[in-house]
């Protein structure tokens, strides 16, 4: 009997996965932090056979180079991946035997990147799972758009026939596992659901109820903004990445954690926002450990710029380490305890309010001057916004804090999250703010005006 195991990584919205036998196995697209994925084999009692991509990542750093070194297995990568490490390049119909009746075939799925392979895992001949990476995902597609916008139309129509290839090769009742699309960018859109076959998918997805020049338009129509860190990925990987070490952080004491803000370091407030608006270090951000936190501040820091975690508790601070490695952001620096101690002698935390809805809709109504700053991406803001709000979505903020109007900013987004990191770095840059930390959905219950451009 088979098994197929799923490494999930909310913060990036992926997942990877072991998939093996009695004693061996492959894994999929595997994170960098790759010694969870040795736990689980050795758990499982099998032998890392195989390590395979099913494409040059755009989104993360793999570690699929250092689990083949570790672990001896052959590493399986798209023959068309353009890359500086010796592998096994894998090309359309590629069989690799993983363990006794079962196998991995290799199936060309262009689409996302010229060279996107799936894999298909056979037993005794029966193709019993489908993963298909950036390909065919669950309700949607990988983006098309992350190569080269000249290739971008192509390579949209190229998924189209692709995932079409994949329905008609495989029966209804396979499972398909992809990497993407459970809250990444690298999906073409998002959708619900955690779990999928490609009879489900035939029957739902875009990419089988609409013809090509109809997906293709759709799917080119709703693209969202691409993280700024993505380009640094692609080139990672190419080049090879090495080893991670996730040993305990540099301490940072209260004259350190100054040193480093007056430096123009960036100092990263993992507490939830909560905590971090009743009192934190002045100029310090508000990334909350629980939230998308190698997303959003690898989509917003200066890339390169040295990082100083502050955190609750030692385990806090090592869970974020651990999650900003798989972008890349290697060794921060740290504190963790009572936020007090953040702060030189003589010194005060900072604070600002929070609020919701109603009482932006109650400062309305008593006339107070007030700045309402939506920073919801495009795609939230067309379905409805705040009449008289300015919009300036999260990841352009760093960079355009003196675009916002004067007076005291409220800020809101969809749920709240986002709101705290944009009041974070607006308090940082000394303007008043309020945290609108409250589901938008509200916005109308509250009786404020809702309009559409």
């Amino acid at each position: 009997m088979f098994f197929v195991d799923t490494l999930e990584f909310e913060g990036l919205g992926n997942r990877s996965y072991l998939a093996g036998g009695r004693r061996a196995a492959v894994v999929v697209d595997p994170p960098r932090d790759v010694d969870q994925v040795i736990a689980l084999a050795a758990r499982r009692g099998v032998r890392i056979a195989y390590v395979a991509e099913t494409h040059l990542h755009n989104d993360y750093v793999t570690g699929g180079l250092e689990l083949a070194r570790l672990t001896g297995a052959r590493y399986l990568v798209p023959v068309g991946a353009r890359v500086s490490f010796p592998r096994t390049p894998v090309a359309e119909g590629d069989v690799s035997e993983v363990d006794e009746y079962l196998v991995l075939r290799a199936m060309a799925t262009p689409g996302h990147t010229p060279h996107h392979t799936s894999y298909v895992l056979e037993e005794e001949g029966n193709p019993v799972a489908a993963f298909t990476g950036g390909s065919l995902l669950i309700g949607s597609v990988g983006r098309p758009d992350l190569v080269d916008p000249r290739l971008t139309e192509q390579l949209a129509r190229a998924q189209h026939a692709s995932v079409h290839r994949l329905a008609a090769t495989l029966d209804d009742e396979v499972p398909v596992l992809p990497t993407h699309g459970f809250g990444s960018f690298c999906s073409s859109s998002q959708a619900e659901g955690d779990a999928s076959t490609i009879g489900e998918e035939r029957a739902g997805n875009d990419a089988f109820t609409l013809d090509v020049d109809d997906f293709a338009k759709r799917v080119l129509t709703g693209l969202e903004n691409v993280p700024a860190y993505y380009t640094h990925m692609g080139p990672a990987n190419a080049a090879g990445p090495g080893p991670v070490d996730l040993t305990p952080p540099e301490p940072a004491n209260a004259a350190q954690i100054a040193e480093r803000l007056a430096a123009g370091e960036w100092v990263v407030d993992l507490r939830s926002r909560v905590a971090f608006a009743d009192g934190h270090v002045a100029g310090s951000f508000n990334f909350e450990g629980t939230g998308k936190l190698a997303t959003y501040l690898a989509w917003l820091i200066p890339w390169g710029k040295p990082v100083t975690l502050l955190g609750d508790t030692p385990a806090q601070i090592a869970e974020a380490q651990r999650e900003l490695t798989r972008v890349g952001i290697d060794r921060p620096a740290a504190a963790t305890g009572d936020p007090a101690a953040w702060v030189r002698q003589g010194e005060r935390l900072a604070f600002f309010p929070r609020a919701g809805f109603a009482d932006l809709a109650a400062a309305h109504k008593r006339g107070e001057d007030v700045v309402v700053l939506d920073v919801r991406r495009d795609s939230e803001r067309a379905n409805g916004f705040i009449e008289g709000s300015v919009r300036i979505p999260l990841h352009e903020l760093h960079g355009r804090v003196g675009d916002v109007p004067d007076g005291t900013v409220w800020v809101h987004c969809a749920g709240g999250m986002r709101a705290a990191i944009a009041a974070s770095l607006l308090d940082a840059a000394g303007r008043q703010v309020v945290a609108i930390d409250d589901s938008f959905e509200a916005a109308a219950d509250a009786g404020l005006s809702l309009t559409r451009s």
